[in-house]
């Protein structure tokens, strides 16, 4: 798909969530355009959530997600395919080799690029751990596995929560090198949530929570 860069990927219009009876998020509404942008608050601020929710892995109470006109309320897996998240605390692909996980992609995003994921494994060292279980990886392992992901799965909008957490120096370098390379994107969105700006890469919007 050829998208106007003036085009939004994401259009959020009045986002409602509720948890354990509080109020989270009360008509929120907003766009996300090519490029990077970021959900920045505190602990407990509801950073998670919102991607979550944003994913269509959680249902808002009200309100409308649309990714280039595929709304999540009336073509809910269309919409799934168009977004690439991981809850980075998931068990769910524990007893899979790292391998085996990132192989799998291809069957579930169109646009899921080999040779890209090739060059992610590289440039994230992962090379000595595709072979290993889940389950064995130390966080910082793991993390980088759902990296990989993210960027090789060519969705037009990826969810990235805490980016930076738990990764070793030179596979922060490397990210950082990635997300200034997707600020410039003409047509694919990537939206962080964290607690900080990440330095260096040029910022769409910021949604303060």
């Amino acid at each position: 798909m050829n998208a106007d860069p003036a085009d939004p990927v994401l259009h959020v219009r009045g986002l409602c969530f509720a948890w354990d009876g509080h109020a989270l998020f009360n008509a929120l509404s907003f766009d996300i355009l090519p490029g990077v942008s970021l959900v920045q608050g505190g602990d407990g601020s509801g950073k998670s959530t919102l991607l979550s929710l944003l994913a269509g892995a959680q249902q808002a109470g009200a309100g409308t997600l649309a990714i280039h006109g595929i709304r999540l309320d009336q073509q809910h897996d269309a919409y799934r395919h168009q977004v690439f998240w991981i809850d980075p605390q998931t068990e769910a692909h524990d007893a899979l080799a790292a391998g085996s996980y990132l192989e799998s992609l291809s069957r579930h995003y169109p646009r899921f690029s080999g040779d890209t994921l090739g060059e992610l494994v590289r440039g994230f060292g992962l090379g000595p751990h595709l072979s290993k279980p889940m389950y064995m990886l130390s966080t910082g392992s793991r993390r980088k596995v759902w990296l990989a992901a993210a960027f090789a799965a060519g969705t037009p909008l990826t969810l990235i929560d805490q980016p930076f957490a738990a990764l070793d120096g030179p596979s922060r370098h490397f990210l950082r090198e990635l997300l200034q390379e997707a600020a410039e994107h003409p047509a694919r969105a990537w939206l962080l949530a964290d607690h900080e700006t990440p330095g260096g890469v040029a910022l769409k919007l910021t949604i303060e929570l």
